[in-house]
């Protein structure tokens, strides 16, 4: 695929900031009635106050664990630093998927400095990357043609895919369920490689910023690892940390979409039915919302991406009346299920893979 300027591609599918651009999203549409009671209760409106606290508080624990680090110095102590600062990586990483949902300001300027920032510098990925991925994930989800996350790559999510595997990736693509979460502990550097492959490809202005910081931030990560730490126990603190924050990030993502309906790019379906069918909430406390970022609600993301993350669980109840007036059905369930249902599809989807002699 031809590489594509992200912050283009972001306007094109989310005008206004509502969300992935689509013909039925008209005045006369169902859906349209349900923004419209959502902007009447102000839950589209900025929520400043929150996000300043939240990015200087998180920021500051990042800071925090890195004088920790330098304070434990060379000793084994530094696999509890590692597991910390796992999780806080994985938080900067949600604020960073907020801004460029242009969640935190009304301009998209301060929105992409503070995501550049925050991913490239804080976490080490590319905000540019991500924003060109994600933006095509909300356009078309669990569409097998279009949706980036649901590609053919380490797993599968269709029995087309999983037929169309052929050799060591075949037998791998039947047992799938089994490698899900062990898998996730490399979902770190995958992130990265992906960060490098697309920040080296055209020239652009805005990447060659981005390579810098991130540039900086992996310099930085590895001068400070191994001047503190021995070569023995600068190698688990990294394998820890760096497989901690994909786990973590891996197992926040996993229960939005994964064994929900898959689309085609033939359907039809209209903005309100193709966003809400594809994606399944995840019901719990505050620490539930805390610790997915407020991913879990995925729902109400999904038909509002620029909805201020606390905002998400006021919206829920519009959402879920709304959609059962309309017959449309809304999936929520625990967070264990969820797991669950993911890897019964992801199992379901390896089984189905024909003999080679039949294919």
């Amino acid at each position: 695929m031809e590489s594509v300027d992200a912050h283009a591609l972001a306007d094109r599918q989310m005008p206004d900031g509502i969300g992935p651009y689509d013909a039925s999203v008209s005045r006369g549409s169902p859906f349209s009635q349900l923004l419209r009671s959502v902007k009447q209760a102000g839950l589209l409106e900025r929520r400043s106050r929150y996000y300043a606290w939240k990015i200087t508080l998180t920021t500051a624990l990042w800071v925090g664990g890195w004088i920790a680090f330098v304070i434990i110095g060379d000793s084994w102590w530094q696999v509890g630093v590692a597991v910390l600062l796992a999780g806080i990586f994985t938080q900067l990483g949600f604020l960073g998927h907020d801004a460029g949902h242009r969640q935190v300001f009304d301009s998209r300027r301060a929105n992409d400095t503070i995501g550049v920032l925050l991913a490239n510098l804080g976490v080490g990925l590319s905000y540019g990357w991500w924003i060109d991925k994600h933006s095509r994930h909300h356009a078309h989800p669990n569409d097998e043609d279009r949706d980036p996350d649901i590609g053919v790559g380490a797993f599968v999510f269709t029995t087309r895919q999983a037929n169309a595997g052929r050799g060591v990736a075949r037998w791998r693509y039947r047992y799938q369920a089994y490698a899900f979460f062990p898998l996730l502990l490399l979902e770190a550097i995958n992130l990265r490689v992906a960060s490098i492959r697309y920040l080296a490809g055209r020239d652009k202005s805005h990447r060659r910023r981005e390579a810098l910081l991130l540039g900086a931030h992996m310099i930085g990560y590895l001068t400070l690892v191994f001047l503190v730490l021995s070569p023995l126990n600068a190698v688990v603190f990294i394998a820890v940390h760096q497989g901690l924050f994909g786990l973590y990030m891996g197992c926040s993502f996993a229960p939005n979409h994964k064994g929900m309906p898959t689309l085609s790019s033939a359907d039809e379906s209209d903005f309100l039915r193709r966003q809400v069918l594809t994606s399944r909430n995840v019901r719990g406390s505050w620490f539930i919302d805390f610790a997915f970022g407020g991913l879990n609600y995925q729902i109400e993301h999904h038909l509002f991406p620029s909805m201020p993350r606390p905002n998400l669980r006021h919206a829920q109840h519009l959402a879920r009346t709304f959609c059962a007036e309309h017959g449309v059905p809304y999936a929520q369930t625990s967070l264990i299920d969820s797991y669950r249902q993911a890897l019964r599809h992801l199992n379901t989807v390896g089984r189905s893979i024909l003999p080679a002699s039949v294919t």
